[in-house]
């Protein structure tokens, strides 16, 4: 079996994801995806002809991010025609999804040379409507005209899940608002010292003027009193009802768990960021990487799916590591650094807790919590940023791996060359 090696990996800035104050907001997500397409073309002189496939995910795909977004953003680039593309979901999962399966196409034999990424436009999934509802809350999404799936697992908005998970693990809100301050601290100094300046590239506009070239979200502001003054987000929902038999979101959790009293832990400071981004990664088999000259920066050494309980919905991460660890035949104490995505601090706060790992080896950058997590595009953005920060570090293994709903997480591990 072939080796897959990633060449280079190339990001958008994240800008905030709301249409009138983000940067990002009123570009087309096929432009957005296009712009990281190219980046990554250019400065590795491809023969587009030449490029196999581009495997692309996002999470809400409907309107300006339906219609196979890969294929159409492919175009955008001005990629040769017989650069075929393709869309997948695996909701905030998906832009790890496509690098493993660009690798394992690689490792196959069956491909060559494969582009993976993702695309998510959260300004504009937010303001299509009522629908949006069921990209973040669960229920709409995963059980609307399937009562029988809601009975086999009721599944319910990701940050009462949040809220739940930090309940049944003991975890206080003091320990969550600390990690987004060190999350909100760590991204301020990777932006200053300029770690992520080796993946970014500048979205333009039409007249060639620069529209976006840093990060838009980050609140380096953020102090722990700050945190502590925030109202819980999901707090007034959770006992809302969601249909004619009064269900209600904290319900759907007490079916599984019916002694289950909710604190709520999370809010605005210490769950993601709704931003817009792209992200993309280049991968090759090393025959067509050597006969071409294009310089690998890492190997792909193993790659896990792992499924968990639907109605808690993020516990899913930690099995994950633990099964690309196995497939690798390595234990957590060879991995030099961990991407463990913020999608709410209770996440990553149980992922170090249970896997015992040292605090100095996780999101060393900061996270998602600090920089925004663009649904369909964070899983690339992650590993291109783990990459970056191994070479800088002159260290050798780096995991990814991340929540996503459904309950889910893929994972994987990747070696500096």
């Amino acid at each position: 079996m072939s080796e897959a090696w990633i060449i280079d990996a190339a990001r958008t800035p994240r800008g905030i994801g709301k249409v009138g104050k983000g940067a990002l907001a009123d570009f087309h997500p096929q432009t957005l995806a296009a712009t990281v397409l190219k980046a990554v073309a250019e400065r590795n002189n491809l023969n587009t002809a030449e490029v196999d496939d581009v495997i692309w995910g996002t999470s809400s795909q409907r309107g300006k991010q339906g219609n196979d977004l890969g294929r159409m953003a492919v175009l955008d680039a001005g990629f040769d025609v017989r650069a075929s593309g393709m869309t997948l979901d695996r909701f905030c999962g998906s832009g790890i999804t496509t690098v493993n399966l660009a690798a394992a196409q690689i490792m196959s034999g069956m491909e060559d040379l494969v582009i993976a990424g993702g695309t998510e436009m959260m300004s504009y999934t937010a303001a299509t409507g009522p629908q949006n509802q069921a990209f973040f809350d669960g229920p709409a999404l995963m059980d609307a005209g399937n009562p029988h799936l809601r009975k086999l697992h009721p599944q319910s908005h990701q940050g009462i899940c949040a809220d739940a998970i930090a309940t049944l693990e003991g975890i206080s809100r003091e320990a969550l608002d600390e990690l987004a301050y060190v999350s909100q601290q760590r991204a301020d100094k990777a932006i200053k010292e300029g770690r992520f300046n080796r993946s970014l590239v500048p979205v333009l506009n039409e007249d060639g003027s620069v529209a976006l070239a840093h990060e838009e979200f980050p609140r380096p502001q953020t102090t722990l009193e700050n945190l502590a003054a925030l109202k819980p987000s999901f707090e007034a929902m959770a006992n809302v009802p969601m249909d004619a038999q009064g269900t209600t979101l904290a319900g759907l959790i007490n079916q599984v768990y019916p002694d289950l009293k909710i604190k709520h832990v999370h809010h605005a400071g210490n769950s993601s960021g709704v931003v817009d981004g792209a992200a993309a990664v280049l991968l090759a088999s090393p025959d067509y990487a050597k006969k071409n000259g294009l310089k690998p920066r890492a190997r792909v050494v193993a790659m896990a799916n792992v499924g968990d309980s639907p109605t808690l919905m993020l516990n899913a991460p930690v099995p994950a590591a633990h099964k690309v660890l196995k497939k690798a035949g390595l234990t957590p104490d060879d991995i030099d650094l961990w991407e463990i995505n913020e999608a709410f601090a209770v996440v990553a706060e149980k992922f170090i807790r249970d896997l015992k790992l040292d605090r100095e080896k996780v999101n060393v950058n900061g996270g998602a919590m600090a920089l925004g997590h663009p649904i369909g595009a964070t899983g690339s953005i992650l590993i291109g940023t783990i990459i970056d920060e191994l070479e800088r570090r002159d260290l050798k293994r780096g995991l990814v791996t991340m929540c996503a709903a459904g309950g889910m997480a893929p994972a994987i591990i990747v070696e500096r060359m």
